[in-house]
């Protein structure tokens, strides 16, 4: 990792990352302020008719904006580095785009370019921020860097990556090629910023490694393709909050969305416009009822992850299946077959309405699941053992078996995780520590401090107070040791202090309206290895994602043992061999290749420097 952590005591350490969730303070509305700011946005792709819902309007949460768009969490910077521009500012204050909605969707106007990345952006953070009841934190390099930038014209090329070291998301643009399909010109300029799926993609990532830092740490094939696939849920999820794009979709696939249709293909412009015909993201079309994709390692990430996509959005549609069965029959006078031509409408209301809970639901529980998973080295298998928990945890009862599904789908694919006896909802769940472990001293509600609300810490000395409390508990005691899977420090071994990586409150709501507050904190242990003998050095992680309840008391341990030989052998393994592109030697270290996210969205054996244009 860059961030060097800080010592908090001579036996644990404090990561810089703690005091981060501190630093980032979305506007509090005052009295008297609107809720939203409307803003019209792409919600499929400029390239997509305007009869299947192409232009909405996004209720973005209000906030005083200066030009650019510029708020409290996010500053699009519009300079074209290669061109060497900068275009004028949006100012979202100005009366007309007041009147309006803000700019008129055009493809060809760089303000709506900028609108169009802060609203989706925004969006994108109220679903996570919903989700997890709490104000979320960037994971820049720079910790004093308070907002994302945003750059909607920041290179020419056919990409478009999160940078944790600039602190940025950054858009390119390009030349469509001589043969394309869709609406789209051949020749024509394609901006990748005006992708509602890109945008979103791309600030899930940067939200991620947020939440996750580790997640962006390419220790083996799932880390990366976990990453892809939940930034793309994300963006497929929110299509669901669009009527017009779900009522288009519906009444195209007649109520059955396991069919391929607008919902189902990302970034459709992107794959239209390069010759390849597809879309940008893996496609769903093992969802039709055939034989599904099944997992392999040794696939490359986009491809793996879409598997992971698969298998999410196959539980979605059993679900919807479920549950508008009910309602067709009812529309068909208990036939359940429904009649030829288009749908009715109040049917397809009924339809839209029940879909579009679903994805929300959906949505939320893959959010929450990133609470639930291991610090480092996630795979898949965590990951569904994450979304059980995460979704238990909350709704013991599950009358429609949405687990079910989940579990299901994963296994359809062979994603079995490791370390559990049968594929049944309990022993997926994760288990309380092995060892009664006694509550720790200072993480009790009572005695904690909030800024007016549990989603916010009450300030950077309060949040280092947590850690302090959690790190001094932790090298206390033996038994948290264990359930933690650590090791006593050991120089000659290297193997360095444990590190208490972030300390943060997760308030949920649930469907019975019942609020449930807990804490979730990282504590990460480091280890040197060697890829060979007198190979180069690099750096083994291991640690927890622990959950302690409102009394102080863990009621979690998902953990990754640093003693753990054979992980530290199939991470070495895979740094030298599929995963290399990832890796940097430097100073007789590998070390994870800077921007990572860079380097997966482009194709293998594509130039590393982007060319200037002509």
């Amino acid at each position: 990792m860059s961030d060097e952590p800080t010592s908090a005591d001579d036996r644990f350490e404090i990561g810089p990352r703690v005091a981060a969730a501190a630093r980032v303070a979305p506007h509090q509305r005052q009295r008297g302020e609107p809720l939203y700011r409307p803003l019209r946005v792409f919600a499929i792709d400029p390239a997509a008719s305007r009869l299947d819902g192409a232009v909405a309007t996004v209720n973005v949460p209000y906030e005083p904006v200066a030009p650019g768009p510029v708020g409290a969490l996010f500053e699009v910077d519009d300079y074209d580095r290669e061109r060497g521009r900068h275009y004028a500012r949006l100012d979202l204050n100005d009366p007309f785009p007041l009147m309006h909605a803000g700019r008129a969707p055009a493809a060809a106007d760089p303000q709506f370019h900028q609108q169009m990345v802060y609203a989706v952006a925004s969006r994108v953070y109220v679903a996570f921020k919903k989700a997890l009841g709490r104000n979320l934190a960037w994971g820049f390099t720079n910790q004093t860097q308070a907002q994302l930038l945003i750059r909607p014209h920041a290179f020419v090329g056919r990409n478009a990556f999160y940078d944790r070291d600039a602190g940025e998301i950054a858009f390119g643009y390009f030349a469509a090629d001589s043969e394309v399909v869709g609406m789209n010109l051949p020749g024509g300029t394609i901006f990748t910023c005006l992708s509602h799926d890109i945008v979103a993609h791309e600030t899930t990532h940067a939200l991620l490694d947020g939440l996750r830092a580790y997640f962006a740490v390419p220790t083996g094939p799932d880390v990366l393709a976990v990453h892809e696939a939940l930034a793309d849920l994300v963006a497929l999820f929110l299509h669901f909050e669009y009527r017009p794009v779900v009522r288009s979709a519906i009444q195209r696939c007649r109520g059955d969305l396991r069919q391929p249709s607008v919902l189902a293909d990302l970034a459709q412009q992107f794959g239209q416009t390069t010759g390849a015909g597809l879309a940008l993201r893996h496609t769903l079309d093992d969802l039709g009822g055939g034989k599904p994709t099944r997992y392999d390692p040794g696939l490359e990430s986009h491809a793996l992850g879409g598997i992971l996509v698969a298998a999410v959005y196959e539980a979605f549609t059993t679900i919807c299946q479920k549950k508008t069965k009910r309602v067709i029959r009812l529309a068909t006078g208990g036939t359940g077959q429904l009649p030829n031509g288009d749908l009715p409408v109040d049917l397809v209301d009924e339809l839209v309405d029940k879909v579009g809970r679903i994805a929300t639901q959906f949505l939320t529980v893959c959010v929450r699941a990133v609470d639930y998973c291991p610090t480092v080295d996630i795979e898949f298998g965590e990951l569904l053992r994450a979304l059980i928990t995460a979704d238990a945890d909350l709704v013991p009862s599950d009358p429609w078996a949405y687990r079910e599904a989940l579990i299901d789908a994963f296994r359809r694919r062979g994603i079995y995780p490791a370390g559990v006896p049968n594929l049944s909802e309990e022993a997926l769940r994760w288990e309380e520590p092995a060892e009664p472990l006694p509550p720790i001293p200072g993480l009790d509600f009572a005695v904690l401090k909030f800024k007016g609300d549990p989603a916010s810490a009450a300030d950077i000395e309060e949040l280092r107070r947590q850690a302090c409390a959690l790190g001094k508990w932790l090298v206390a005691s033996d038994a948290a040791q264990r359930a933690f899977g650590l090791a006593a420090p050991d120089p000659s071994a290297r193997i360095y202090p444990p590190c208490v990586e972030s300390i943060r409150t997760l308030r949920r709501v649930g469907p019975d309206g019942q609020v449930v507050f807990d804490l979730v904190a990282e504590v990460t242990q480091r280890r040197t290895g060697r890829v060979s003998p007198r190979g180069a050095f690099f750096e083994f992680t291991g640690g927890a994602t622990v959950i302690v309840g409102p009394e102080g008391v863990v009621r979690y341990v998902i953990r990754k043992r640093i003693t753990n030989d054979e992980r530290l052998e199939r991470q070495r393994q895979y740094m030298t061999h599929a995963g290399r592109r990832y890796w940097a030697r430097a100073d007789g270290a590998l070390r994870p290749a800077s921007s990572p996210f860079r380097l997966l969205h482009r194709p293998r054996g594509a130039p590393r420097r982007r060319s200037r244009p002509a």
